[in-house]
Formats: C-alpha cells, sequence, structure tokens
C-alpha cells in the first residue's frame, strides 16, 4: 500500500516542500503555545483550576 502512495507522491512536482512547511507550522505552534504557558499570570491559573471546586 505505501508503494501506490509513494509512486503517487513523487509524481507530483514540488512535492518535497510539503514535510517543510508541516514542520515548520507545528514546530512554530509548539513555541508559541510553549511561551504562552510559561509567561501566563499565576493568578489566572490559580483561579482557572479552582473553577470545579466552586459552588456557584
Amino acid at each position: 500500500m505505501l508503494k501506490f502512495i509513494k509512486h503517487n507522491l513523487e509524481t507530483i512536482a514540488g512535492v518535497d516542500i510539503y514535510p517543510i512547511i508541516s514542520l515548520l507550522i507545528f514546530f512554530t505552534a509548539f513555541v508559541l503555545f510553549t511561551v504562552w504557558a510559561f509567561t501566563y499570570s499565576k493568578e489566572k491559573i490559580k483561579e482557572i483550576s479552582e473553577i470545579p471546586l466552586n459552588d456557584e
């Protein structure tokens, strides 16, 4: 089955750029979410973590 997919992908011109683009998108998103997680307000994290315990 992989032979059929590989053969079809080899016939497409410029297909070698797609894995590079997808890796860059994934890496950029990962870095942005990591930076966001470390710079998020500690008070806001505490407030959100206590939501299930509130009876309001």
